[in-house]
């Protein structure tokens, strides 16, 4: 046992070894780009600069490939004073039918400093027409913005030759991307402009508020709505700040569950892709997985050690996996792995290698990953995990505490808890024969 935690704990002292230089380089990246926000702001004052960025800092940390860092810039515009219109097909992105974050942010009333970005859509669906702000002409002036203050800031020598390249800002796309010098290696910004309003109290159905979380915490990072471009015409909800804010109050409690991100996403970025390099599963998809850990697994019991912290991710994984569905934590409704270019069933098979024989992927290498196509699947374990998901049965701390079970890591002494997870097998058994 004690051999197997010094494993645990060595494979993770080289990921959290390289931080410190990556954050160097985040910041000195950083300073650059809130040098050239700073001049589209002297320019367009309402371009707003924020400042708060320990955020994005800390997920380019975690993260252990080079994936793009976005960055949005709030416009100085009063939020709470639009209105949310449903978008119309034609204006959604790839033509499909609008969904329930998409939408027209309407400006409610002429003789604002607005008109430039606005136009009048829906004339006959909103009875008239409605005067609403176009993303597409707020990006057009973000770009141009952006590309006059690289070409002030090298002409007044503030930037160093290669220090940014603009050669992925595309026309058509719905962020700005600019590749900053960091290092010895380019960082990629993906630039957005946001629209923040307050929104009413964030209910989670059917869910306990703050379960597992710091006592008010999702309230505080969900009591914004922020609104991001969807398409020329529509914006879209986001959830990529909240989600980072509650990944910040995750790391203020007790346990290494950030540290069961760091060791995931390496096993992700080196061992779990799919072949050709391309990338498999998504560091997004882990942070979703690490916040229904913390809810499902309130106990600080549950947290004690890597091992175990890493486990907890884990079951949760697999099951997604095994089902095809990984629920967006704040809105469940919302299948992350719908419409995903991923071998899910490779990638379950990679995963449930892993968690039976963890010892041969905790080990750093160069060139191709752990081999898994001669290991078999257990028949027990894929069938515990494919047991029906419509009606959420199978999606509470009783089921998963079967899975840990399962792969003997299940050291809670809770009794309740304990009954709880004998009267949920002993239902199963009956509704799955066991394996010989």
């Amino acid at each position: 046992m004690e051999a197997n935690t010094s494993l645990w704990h060595s494979y993770l002292g080289v990921i959290v070894s390289r931080e410190r230089e990556r954050l160097e380089n985040f910041q000195r990246a950083e300073d650059i780009l809130l040098t050239l926000l700073e001049g589209v702001h002297a320019r367009e004052p309402r371009f707003l600069v924020d400042y708060a960025r320990n955020l994005e800092a800390l997920e380019f940390a975690l993260c252990a490939s080079e994936d793009a860092v976005t960055v949005e810039v709030p416009l100085r515009i009063d939020g709470d004073t639009l209105q949310l219109l449903a978008c119309q097909p034609r204006d959604t992105p790839g033509g499909h039918p609008p969904g329930l974050s998409t939408c027209y942010l309407e400006v409610p009333s002429p003789g604002t400093d607005l008109e430039d970005w606005i136009t009048v859509v829906g004339a006959v669906e909103h009875g008239g027409g409605a005067r609403c702000l176009v993303p597409g002409k707020v990006l057009q002036h973000l770009k141009e913005l952006l590309v006059s203050a690289i070409v002030h800031c090298q002409r007044c020598f503030l930037l160093q030759p290669g220090d940014v390249s603009a050669e992925n800002l595309r026309e058509d796309a719905m962020e700005l991307s600019l590749l900053i010098r960091g290092g010895w290696k380019n960082i990629r910004f993906d630039i957005v402009p946001v629209v923040r309003r307050q929104q009413e109290p964030f209910q989670l159905q059917g869910r306990q508020i703050d379960r597992g979380f710091p006592e008010g915490s999702i309230q505080k990072a969900t009591e914004e709505a922020h609104f991001v471009p969807a398409s020329p015409h529509c914006w879209r909800s986001s959830t990529h700040l909240p989600i980072l804010r509650l990944l910040h109050a995750v790391d203020t409690l007790k346990g290494p569950r950030l540290d069961s991100l760091r060791l995931l996403d390496q096993l992700r970025d080196q061992d779990w892709g799919e072949e050709g390099g391309r990338s498999g599963l998504t560091f997004n998809s882990l942070k979703m997985v690490l916040l229904w850990s913390t809810e499902l697994f309130p106990s600080l019991e549950d947290w004690q050690d890597l091992e175990g912290s890493v486990y907890r991710l884990l079951v949760i994984l697999l099951r997604c996996l095994a089902i095809r569905h990984l629920p967006h934590f704040l809105n469940p409704e919302e299948n992350l792995f719908q419409g995903a270019a991923v071998d899910l069933a490779s990638l379950y098979h990679k995963v449930e290698s892993f968690a039976w024989d963890p010892r041969r992927f905790l080990r750093f290498h160069f060139g191709h990953p752990a081999r898994t196509d001669s290991w078999q699947a257990d028949p027990n374990t894929r069938a515990l995990l494919q047991l029906p998901s419509e009606d959420g049965s199978y999606w509470d701390t009783a089921y998963f505490d079967i899975l840990l079970n399962q792969f003997q890591v299940y050291r809670i002494q809770d009794s309740a808890r304990r009954s709880a997870m004998s009267q949920l097998l002993s239902k199963i058994r009956q509704e799955i024969p066991q394996q010989s």
